[in-house]
């Protein structure tokens, strides 16, 4: 059972730094802030993220806030091995020995500023992981107090099956929306759900503003209508999608518009028709359910 309880939508920070829109330590400060006060407190990482830099630009951010540790969790990832001038890597590739993940995690520590991880994930499966080796690093940081909770990212069911034989897994994060729904109809979110595992689901609103295409075409169409209907914007109403869902997934919110996450918590208290949130998944298929 977790132990720690995390907000119903996180906030990714994948895009804050130089990746995308390289925010320096006082505007990231400032989008720390606009989070917890719109009560999104969990802010999901990962090594990589920035070519392994916005771990440190965040942490900086962290420490200049004096922000109590209480007040918010963080999540981050391990496991990728990038082509970096940061990493002396030849290829990219996976890393899952003992020795790696403990120091991946105290590594992050120190760029995040913190003394632990509320949650620690396995960012992809690799083909070469062993399940014995896994199970001893997240023992040892668990009882060095370094991580609360574990889990899994992008992991299959039987991927996850083979960790969880050796040490307890409370989540995992996998590709899900509107557009993107396998997890619901591939078994995943069943074995979930009879596992006690947490789904996050990162990419939430999928490819709906993202591709011009049949299938977002339709549930742009229908979006328009959903929104005069519910009085809130598209990005709700796809995220109250996802929250309906009874395997409890928990959305990843990579947005750094203060509007938007403003409004990103409305999705909590929105209780979707069930014939709307049929309308949503049948227009992204294109046809009827059977």
């Amino acid at each position: 059972m977790s132990k720690t309880k995390l907000s119903p939508i996180v906030a990714g920070v994948m895009n804050w730094g130089i990746w995308d829109k390289n925010l320096n330590t006082k505007e990231m400060e400032n989008m720390i802030n606009v989070c917890l006060e719109n009560k999104i407190s969990t802010f999901d990482h990962a090594d990589i993220y920035g070519d392994y830099t916005t771990e440190t630009d965040f942490g900086k951010a962290f420490a200049s806030s004096k922000i109590p540790r209480e007040k918010l969790q963080l999540i981050s990832k391990c496991g990728i091995q990038m082509v970096t001038g940061n990493r002396d890597n030849k290829i990219k590739h996976y890393e899952y020995s003992k020795e790696y993940i403990i120091w991946s995690v105290e590594n992050s520590l120190k760029n995040l500023q913190t003394d632990y991880l509320d949650v620690l994930l396995l960012h992809r499966p690799s083909p070469l992981m062993q399940a014995d080796e896994i199970a001893e690093a997240v023992l040892k940081l668990k009882s060095d107090g370094k991580i609360i909770d574990f889990g899994l990212s992008n992991f299959t069911s039987s991927q996850t099956e083979l960790i969880s034989q050796k040490t307890e897994v409370l989540y995992n994060q996998v590709q899900f929306s509107a557009t993107n729904f396998e997890p619901m109809v591939d078994g995943s979110f069943d074995y979930m759900q009879a596992n006690n595992i947490r789904p996050m689901s990162w990419n939430p609103l999928g490819s709906v503003f993202r591709k011009d295409i049949p299938q977002t075409r339709r549930l742009k169409k229908l979006l328009a209508t959903l929104v005069s209907k519910y009085h809130l914007g598209s990005d709700s109403i796809l995220l109250s999608w996802i929250l309906k869902h009874p395997a409890q997934v928990i959305p990843i919110a990579g947005t750094v518009n203060v509007a938007r996450i403003q409004s990103l918590m409305k999705a909590v208290e929105l209780e979707l028709d069930k014939e709307d949130w049929f309308a949503i998944w049948t227009e992204s298929m294109g046809n009827d359910v059977a």
